[in-house]
C-alpha cells in the first residue's frame, strides 16, 4: 500500500511540469512514512486514503526542509540536506512548492479531512517559531517543551489519525488521541536517542539539537537534579559545539542523575495510554506500532 502512496507523490510533482522540482524531489529520502503508514492501517487502501497519506507526506517533507535551514542541518536520514546540495533559498522554495502542492490537492478529498490536516498545519507552523524563540536559552519550562513538540511534531500525526478515522468511519476522538500520543511519544524518544546514539546510527550528527540551543526533555531534568556548579556547566555548553569530552560528561550526567530513564517513562506512559486506546477499538496493528515506537533505537 506505501507503494500506491508513493506513485501518487511523484504524479503530484510530475504534474508540476517542473524538471526542477522532479529532480529536487528525487533527491529527497523519503523516511519511515510514519503518517502515511498509520492513515493506511486506519482507513485502508481506497483512493481517498491514499490521496491523503501523499498530502500528509508532502506536508511533512516541506516541514523537514524548512526545518534543516533553521537548523543549520546539513545530513538528513544519512544524506546531503537540499540546503547543503543547493543553498537555503531552494530549500525554502521547494518546501513551499510541496506545501502548495499538498492544499492544492487536499481541497479534493473530503472537507472534513481539509479542515483536519490545515488546522495541523497552522500549528505545526507556530511549533517551528515556537522552538526557534525557546532556542534563544536554556529552556526549563517542561510545559512549554511539551507544547512546542506537540505542535511541531504531534500535531500532524494526530491530524493523520484523526483523518484516517473520518475517512473509515471510526470513532475520531480515540484516534485522535492515539495519534497525539504517538505524536508526543514519538518525538520524545527521537530526543533521547540524540543523546545516546551515534552520528552513524542517527544517521545526522549526535546531540546537534543542543549544540542548536534545543533544551529537551531529558535536559530539563537533568538541570532540576544538578547542583549550583555543575548547572553552570550544563548552561555553558548550552548553543555551543560540543567537544567528546562534554558529550561523555553530558551522557554520565544523565545516566546518574536518572535523567534519560525519567524522560523516557513519559514517553512510555504516553504509549500505554495510546495502546489500551486501540485494545478498545480492537486495533492490534496500530498497537504493534505504538510499541515499536518506544522500541526503536534510530
Amino acid at each position: 500500500m506505501l507503494e500506491a502512496v508513493e506513485r501518487r507523490m511523484r504524479q503530484y510533482i510530475a504534474e508540476l511540469g517542473d524538471r526542477d522540482a522532479a529532480s529536487l524531489y528525487a533527491r529527497l529520502p523519503a523516511g519511515k512514512r510514519l503518517r502515511a503508514r498509520l492513515i493506511l492501517m486506519i482507513a485502508g487502501s481506497g483512493p481517498a486514503a491514499i490521496k491523503t497519506a501523499a498530502v500528509v507526506e508532502m506536508i511533512h517533507a516541506a516541514s523537514l526542509l524548512h526545518d534543516d535551514v533553521i537548523d543549520d542541518a546539513f545530513i538528513r536520514r544519512g544524506r546531503p540536506s537540499i540546503n547543503a546540495l543547493y543553498g537555503n533559498k531552494t530549500s525554502i522554495m521547494f518546501g513551499d512548492v510541496l506545501y502548495s502542492k499538498a492544499f492544492h490537492e487536499l481541497v479534493d478529498i473530503d472537507r472534513r479531512v481539509a479542515r483536519i490536516v490545515s488546522a495541523a498545519v497552522v500549528q505545526l507552523s507556530l511549533g517551528e517559531r515556537r522552538d526557534v524563540l525557546l532556542s534563544q536559552s536554556f529552556n526549563t519550562d517542561r510545559e512549554a517543551y511539551l507544547h512546542m513538540i506537540y505542535q511541531k511534531t504531534a500535531s500532524l500525526i494526530e491530524a493523520a489519525s484523526e483523518s484516517a478515522a473520518t475517512l473509515a468511519g471510526k470513532n475520531p476522538d480515540a484516534y485522535r488521541t492515539y495519534g497525539r500520543n504517538l505524536g508526543i511519544a514519538f518525538q520524545m524518544i527521537d530526543d533521547l536517542l540524540d543523546i545516546t546514539q551515534s552520528a552513524q546510527q542517527l544517521g545526522k550528527p549526535a546531540m546537534h539539537d543542543f549544540e542548536e540551543g534545543k533544551t529537551t526533555l531529558p535536559y530539563i531534568y537533568l538541570y532540576e537534579t544538578l547542583g549550583e556548579t555543575e548547572r553552570e556547566r550544563l548552561l555553558a555548553m548550552h548553543g555551543r559545539p560540543v567537544t567528546e569530552e562534554n558529550a561523555a560528561w553530558i551522557r554520565a550526567k544523565m545516566a546518574e542523575t536518572g535523567a534519560l530513564e525519567r524522560a523516557r517513562g513519559e514517553a512510555e506512559a504516553l504509549v500505554h495510554e495510546a495502546i489500551v486506546l486501540m485494545k478498545r477499538e480492537r486495533e492490534p496493528a496500530l498497537e504493534a506500532m505504538a510499541r515499536k515506537m518506544i522500541e526503536r533505537d534510530y
